[in-house]
């Protein structure tokens, strides 16, 4: 299930929903790098940006019972790019950043998260909740 469309009001964006399931971070990835084509902006962020939505999504499909996620990249500003990973849990994420133990398997992607990006957080929804990662560019308009 893939179904990108651009927003019809708002800040330009774009929206894309995918099924919960680890074939689907590569399209995301593939959604976000052409978003940011779009913008002429896939040189100056898109190794960033396609890391910050994989671990995103990765975080929702790893830590829910979502069936389908929403992915939503929308430019906010000349010089910020905002990435959104919407699912319908009502849990929300662990944001303790403690940094895992070598041995640790996992418990790494929202440390990531947190150096690639300007900031990120998460907004619970009515149904759900939205983890979002802001990028800055240099872009100007």
């Amino acid at each position: 299930m893939t179904a990108a469309r651009a927003h019809a009001i708002g800040e330009p964006g774009y929206t894309s929903e995918l099924l919960c399931e680890p074939e689907s971070v590569r399209r995301a990835r593939q959604f976000v790098s052409s978003s940011l084509s779009t913008w002429g902006l896939e040189d100056e962020l898109g190794e960033i940006a396609a890391l910050v939505v994989s671990e995103l999504l990765t975080n929702a499909i790893s830590h829910t019972r979502c069936r389908t996620a929403k992915v939503v990249i929308e430019r906010r500003q000349a010089d910020l790019v905002r990435i959104c990973v919407e699912d319908d849990d009502p849990g929300l994420p662990d944001t303790d950043l403690r940094r895992p133990s070598d041995e640790a398997v996992g418990g790494r992607g929202l440390l990531l998260v947190d150096a690639l990006s300007h900031r990120w957080g998460y907004d619970r929804r009515p149904h759900g909740k939205v983890a979002w990662a802001e990028l800055q560019t240099s872009a100007c308009g």
